[in-house]
């Protein structure tokens, strides 16, 4: 049975879809099945992965909308056994047009349940915000990953987002689970960053994953080429990192 990890935080910047992209990634080089799901209207996990978003005709909007089955709007990536269902900038209107929907909350849940056994994995890349098209992903997945960037500003929002999962626990989804919070955007020259990693493994304790992601201009590279970190440079830190948070998470799942 697949699993679906949404991976979520309202603050933009912080790594969200360069986690999405190279987890997804990470996990098909280590032989699991994956469903890449771009739910963000900038479309980046999708030009991240080399999909020309222009020409996007059926992809997350539609299946929101459900004028067409998931199955449709699977496309594959140069990641192997990762495969994407698309982003375009008109996702930017689901918001709107769902707010009179009966059980709008419930659209991507809905959908993915056709398909969410033909994949070990099924992750979905967040907008930077906490409106509908997030709240169908945390209402879809059973766990939500939470990058956190080691910089001044990290916890801020925090609060916001773990009080915005616990309302989806009690209203939508009583079986989402935290997965863990990651670490991003490290340099261990800085003592901030030092001093945000002390900060986040001392409030949230084992709530946080070991695998801490480095600064690696590699990882800031590979999207404009549209490849993963793995396809683009798997000797850099940045692949060594992402495919220990791959390893990591499947060893978690695997004594649950």
């Amino acid at each position: 049975m697949g699993k679906i990890i949404a991976i979520a935080n309202q603050k933009g910047g912080v790594g969200k879809t360069t986690t999405s992209i190279n987890l997804a990634a990470a996990l098909g080089v280590l032989e699991k099945k994956v469903l890449l799901i771009d739910a963000d209207p900038q479309a980046n996990a999708s030009s991240g992965l080399g999909i020309d978003v222009e020409s996007v005709e059926i992809g997350t909007y539609q299946i929101l909308e459900h004028s067409n089955k998931p199955e449709e709007s699977v496309v594959p990536t140069s990641a192997p056994n990762v495969w994407l269902i698309p982003a375009h900038i008109d996702l930017v209107a689901i918001e709107i047009e769902l707010v009179d929907k009966e059980n709008r909350e419930y659209m991507l849940k809905q959908a993915l349940s056709e398909i969410k056994e033909e994949y070990d994995y099924i992750i979905i890349d967040c907008a930077p915000s906490l409106g509908l098209l997030t709240l169908n992903a945390l209402t879809a997945a059973d766990s939500v990953v939470i990058p956190i960037q080691c910089e001044y500003f990290a916890l801020e929002g925090l609060g916001k987002l773990l009080n915005t999962i616990k309302s989806v626990q009690k209203i939508h989804n009583a079986s989402l689970d935290i997965e863990g919070l990651l670490l991003t955007m490290y340099d261990s020259r800085l003592r901030l960053s030092n001093q945000v990693v002390e900060e986040v493994q001392k409030h949230f304790n084992n709530m946080v994953f070991s695998t801490i992601i480095q600064r690696n201009i590699k990882l800031s590279e590979a999207p404009s080429f549209g490849e993963s970190i793995i396809n683009y440079d798997a000797t850099s830190k940045g692949a060594t990192n992402y495919l220990n948070l791959a390893e990591e998470i499947i060893k978690k799942n695997s004594t649950i």
